[in-house]
């Protein structure tokens, strides 16, 4: 398991289009790709889970990368969250 913290620093937070940009971007991957915000856990394919999260601007999430390509997901989460966020 592989994982990264990062703070939101979009002031709208996680909302659906970021949400959705996340579902899209872990969609090729093999690894299961999860996203935590103090006690609640969202897996970051389904949109749903991710807005039910309710990150708002400067709440640290964490993103934990778990599978057969892993390596490849984190640097590409690592590079792209920040955009999206």
């Amino acid at each position: 398991m592989t994982w990264f913290q990062y703070v939101i620093s979009d002031p709208a937070g996680m909302h659906a289009r970021s949400a959705a940009a996340i579902s899209r971007m872990v969609e090729p991957f093999q690894s299961q790709v999860c996203i935590r915000l103090k006690t609640k856990e969202a897996d970051a394919s389904k949109v749903m889970a991710l807005m039910g999260l309710k990150a708002k601007c400067g709440d640290r999430i964490e993103i934990r990368v778990e599978g057969p390509d892993e390596q490849e997901a984190i640097r590409i989460l690592q590079a792209s969250i920040p955009t999206i966020l």
